[in-house]
């Protein structure tokens, strides 16, 4: 089932009855998506209509991995219906360096890791052993080409350029089941490039420049797929970044179209052959001449400055000639603490080569960093590459430390010992998102995200946020060009191998894959219950959240990685990070049945010991962030059953749906204010219960008065039947 190279040509072979349904010019991103629907002949294209595309393969990084192999376990299937890979590089915590850091990891997570191992084998999975990278650079690397649509179970999984990738979280195991694939028909955003990048602007700051523009919800269900002469300037691993980011602006996913960049770099890692094929059907891999985009945005690469977000949303967009001044206006602090480069968004062989070429620089000025400086390659073929031309060494001699080919600190995996938590100061990464307290649970540090060669050159020559600070080395690179970062015309020198870290697919073993009932890190599913046939009456409004509310708020990562695997442990991180309106405090509700304030997932406990089912209030764009399937299964396993917002972000509100909850939006956006955190709701019109027919809201205050609010949804005929019968899950056992 698992091959680490495959194409197929009916990728590139858009139906005819397809097209001439459509009859129009197609953009690159329709024919990628149309190509690809299970019933091109009578399916419905219509931009925010439903399709069902069949995506060509999965993939699972491993603290997701564990959640959705455990759910592939209960389906009672022998085998996974499409090729399926799991990449460990979530669990590995920064400290000391690479080898140290990547044992340690090895003995910590040992369980996870052997549960992993060996289910991948029984079930015909790939499987990619700690220290082979982060997942994104190996998809890249290995499975990515022109015209595959491949999904996964983290929100960065378009790391396009190579076709269209799109993080689903736990939509991926369905396909796994082969169950049909629902996708919301995206609009399309398209970015027009025009002119080239030179000196310090970097393929960075295209997608920070956008994210400023369309800010953290503008690509809400849309494909932002980037055209124009500029492209050629952009190296492969450079649309990587561009795509891979786009999931900080909500995106479904970006696309690039087919050019001499992919081609150079399919051939360089290892896949002549796909670029061959792919050089055939090159008139099918660029939009059609004429075709249209629901939006456009056009950007002069020519005039394009470097740029660097935050802090707190890496929408905030900044140049980095300004950014002194606006952080002294504003208060934040000026010095850089810590400069880190790597993620699955800036860890490529270019990444790493333009950080080098800067931290040569400065040693050759007799410098080195003035802040700490780490380094995370992207892969095990990067680290041996970068050992093998000497950037390894450069960026350890600077002052860098080099850690293992994993996220590391970009995901929270980073035990930071340089400041107490609480205590303000300011970081500068190549990552790609900053919320508060992503990078180091500490609430006060201030993240900026921008370039690599930004990042290398704030710590090695700089120390300051604020150039004005120290010496201008971007008055020098303005001024002499051999200053400035070098910029390889050839995506790669072909990568070394380094160590060979893949298993490969077993045929079905017949060992069953256990898991003790003593684990705190693995625990075996139960079924959610089905619905009971009646309205939801009199739920208590668990929370009332105030403001921005991520995946991050509800359920944090960094140390509760561990717990993936484990729905009851890791649900004892719910909401903790959220706003309640009530107090203006985290993680400090009021039990309405006992009047005392606990935490948020203590009081849900209670009211599920106590029969008391409930739900939770929201604002705008409730659960951006990582497609996290946690933060959909921990409500639900704690006895929630409604979650109503003012508006969702789409990936959470799907994976609501797969785990049989209720996510619901105001008709009426004001209507929010008229909930009271000791209120209780009652959700009527479940009996008949339609695609597009509102529901019915009686909020109910503890002072007899009523409010009947309108409540929409976006559930269609299949999701109501996953509703019905309490998970999407219990639903894919009846149709067994």
């Amino acid at each position: 089932m698992e091959e680490r190279v495959t194409c197929d040509l009916r990728l590139h072979c858009l139906p005819s009855a397809t097209r001439g349904r459509l009859a129009r010019p197609l953009t690159l991103s329709e024919k990628i998506v149309y190509s690809h629907l299970a019933e091109p002949d009578s399916q419905e294209i219509a931009h925010g209509g439903p399709t069902s595309p069949a995506p060509d393969r999965v993939a699972m990084q491993d603290a997701t991995a564990q959640m959705a192999m455990l759910q592939f376990i209960s389906s009672g299937l022998p085998r996974v219906a499409v090729p399926s890979t799991i990449h460990c590089d979530h669990l590995i915590e920064a400290l000391s360096g690479g080898p140290e850091d990547l044992e340690r990891a090895k003995d910590v997570n040992q369980e996870v890791y052997n549960f992993l191992s060996t289910a991948a084998a029984k079930y015909g999975v790939g499987f990619w052993k700690p220290g082979s990278g982060i997942i994104h650079q190996i998809i890249l690397e290995n499975y990515a080409y022109p015209g595959v649509l491949l999904i996964g179970t983290d929100s960065h999984t378009p790391s396009g350029g190579l076709g269209v990738c799109i993080g689903v979280g736990a939509d991926a195991v369905g396909v796994m089941a082969g169950i049909p694939w629902e996708l919301k028909c995206p609009k399309l955003i398209g970015v027009k490039l025009t002119g080239s990048l030179s000196g310090w602007t970097s393929p960075k700051d295209v997608i920070l420049k956008v994210a400023g523009i369309l800010t953290v919800k503008g690509g809400t269900g849309a494909i932002v797929e980037y055209h124009g002469p500029g492209i050629d300037s952009i190296s492969c691993t450079g649309m990587a970044t561009i795509c891979n980011m786009g999931a900080e602006i909500g995106a479904t996913t970006s696309v690039f179209p087919y050019n001499h960049r992919m081609k150079t770099y399919l051939e360089k890692t290892g896949r002549g052959e796909v670029a061959a094929l792919a050089d055939d059907f090159k008139d099918l891999l660029v939009p059609d001449k004429g075709c249209e985009y629901d939006q456009v945005i056009e950007i002069n690469l020519d005039t394009l400055k470097p740029h660097i977000n935050g802090p707190f949303t890496p929408d905030l967009a900044h140049l980095v000639s300004e950014i002194g001044g606006v952080a002294q206006k504003s208060g934040w602090p000026l010095e850089v603490k810590v400069g880190l480069i790597g993620s699955c968004t800036n860890s490529s062989y270019e990444d790493m080569g333009r950080a080098a070429s800067l931290a040569k620089q400065a040693l050759d000025k007799g410098m080195k960093c003035k802040s700490q400086f780490t380094v995370t390659p992207g892969s095990e073929q990067i680290r041996a590459t970068i050992e093998r031309d000497g950037y390894a060494k450069i960026l350890t001699d600077v002052g860098g430390l080099v850690l293992a080919n994993a996220c590391g600190p970009c995901i929270g995996q980073w035990d930071r010992r340089d400041v107490k938590k609480g205590e303000k100061n300011t970081i500068v990464t190549s990552y790609n998102r900053n919320f508060t307290g992503r990078n180091d649970a500490n609430p006060a540090t201030h993240a900026f995200v921008t370039s690599p060669e930004i990042v290398t050159a704030m710590a090695s020559l700089a120390g300051w946020i604020s150039i004005r600070r120290q010496i201008s080395w971007r008055l020098r690179a303005e001024r002499n060009s051999s200053c400035r970062p070098q910029r390889r015309r050839a995506a790669v020198p072909g990568l070394r191998p380094g160590q060979d870290t893949y298993q490969h697919p077993g045929q079905g073993d017949s060992q069953p894959v256990d898991v003790s009932p003593q684990s705190q890190r693995l625990q075996l599913l139960e079924p959610f219950e089905r619905w009971s046939e009646e309205d939801l009456e009199d739920l208590q409004v668990l929370i009332k959240v105030k403001g921005k509310c991520t995946t991050d708020h509800i359920s944090a990562a960094g140390p509760w990685l561990k717990f993936r695997g484990h729905l009851d442990n890791i649900s004892n991180n719910l909401l903790i990070g959220a706003v309640n309106i009530e107090n203006e405090k985290v993680n400090q509700v009021k039990n309405q049945l006992t009047g005392e304030y606990s935490g948020v997932p203590d009081t849900a406990r209670y009211y599920k010991k106590h029969g008391v089912q409930w739900l939770v209030v929201g604002d705008e764009n409730y659960g951006e962030g990582s497609s996290r399937e946690h933060a959909a299964l921990e409500p639900r396993h704690l006895g929630g059953r409604v979650i109503l917002t003012k508006s969702f972000a789409r990936i959470h509100e799907t994976n609501l749906k797969k785990q049989g909850m209720l996510p619901l939006t105001f008709s009426n956006p004001s209507d929010y204010d008229k909930i009271r955190p000791d209120d209780k709701v009652s959700i009527h019109g479940l009996k008949d219960f339609l695609p597009g027919k509102p529901l019915k809201g009686i909020i109910k205050h503890r002072d007899g008065s009523q409010d009947t609010v309108s409540l929409n949804h976006t559930f269609n005929e299949t999701q109501i039947e996953w509703f019905k019968a309490g998970s999407a899950l219990n639903r894919m056992k009846e149709l067994q």
